[in-house]
């Protein structure tokens, strides 16, 4: 992520602590360190209230090869409270780098979460109108290749298939005015094993951040994606503001199925943010659910990092 382009936000970005994650072996061309977090929350919907407590642990290595040439290497691993639930292999990958960026294969991110980063800013909610084909997410068997270049960030994936036919690809690219405006586009498609048409799926986003203010827009157009077989199309508006160490952040999510004339997502959530220092946080998050079928939700959280 940016940080010119969330430079408000900075603190709430959902990236597993990695700016506190501390050194634990270095020697003249190698270096170790772990990371992550432990996190409590609890929902309340419907009267009922769910333990989703989380711990996350990262392992990050890299290694100097040449003067301007490392081999890096990266792990993480979310653990939950509840027993029943799985626990998770989040990234698993390995790689090289240079000024060119770096190209790693395993567990990794596709191209398309920079752009959902734009609007996926908050504690716990949001994001409903930003999903994603799995080439475009998080997932493995993942060849992937990410440049930062001045205000300048690409990205490019390739899934491979693993016989189950759903092998496909996503590129990505975002760019970051220094007065504060940034744009963003990507695209991928995707093979779906039986089903003979391809996803498909574009988004577009921008932002712009003044002083402690920052707003930002998302839209995605699909085929064949986000459950729906057909066309689907939402976006996602996001705006937030920092008053010292507290962070209040808003969204509305929309998302429908075009060919079946159905509402998908709609919500709008709220959250606030109170960082105690680097390490420590506590946020409360409502989401008022559109749907009639579905719950509004209310949460409550602490969070370490580490």
């Amino acid at each position: 992520m940016n940080k010119n382009l969330i430079a408000l936000a900075v603190a709430a970005a959902t990236l597993s602590g990695a700016a506190t994650a501390a050194e634990v072996y270095s020697d003249e061309t190698s270096s170790l360190a772990v990371g992550g977090r432990f996190e409590a929350r609890g929902v309340l919907e419907d009267s009922d209230v769910t333990d989703a407590t989380r711990v996350r642990v990262n392992i990050a290595g890299k290694t100097d090869i040449t003067d301007n040439f490392y081999g890096l290497g990266f792990f993480e691993k979310e653990f939950q409270s509840d027993d029943s639930a799985d626990d998770e292999t989040r990234y698993a990958y390995a790689g090289v780098g240079s000024q060119y960026g770096q190209l790693v294969y395993g567990k990794a991110d596709g191209s398309l979460g920079m752009l959902t980063d734009f609007t996926d800013i908050m504690a716990y909610h949001g994001n409903e109108a930003g999903g994603k084909l799995d080439a475009g997410d998080r997932t493995s068997n993942n060849l992937s290749y990410v440049g930062s270049f001045d205000n300048l960030t690409v990205k490019a994936n390739y899934v491979f298939d693993d016989g189950a036919d759903t092998d496909g690809y996503t590129v990505g690219a975002m760019y970051v005015l220094d007065m504060g405006l940034g744009f963003g586009a990507g695209y991928g498609e995707q093979a779906q094993g039986l089903n003979t048409k391809d996803a498909k799926q574009a988004f577009t986003a921008v932002s712009y951040t003044i002083g402690d203010l920052y707003v930002a827009g998302l839209y995605q157009d699909a085929e064949y994606a986000n459950g729906v077989d057909g066309d689907s199309r939402g976006y996602e508006f996001a705006a937030a503001y920092t008053i010292d160490k507290l962070v209040m952040s808003a969204t509305y999510n929309y998302l429908e199925d075009k060919e079946a004339n159905e509402d998908l997502a709609d919500a709008i959530a709220v959250d606030a943010t109170y960082y105690f220092n680097k390490n420590f946080r506590t946020y409360a998050s409502y989401k008022f659910e559109q749907l009639d079928n579905q719950d509004d939700e209310f949460v409550l959280g602490a969070r370490y990092d580490f």
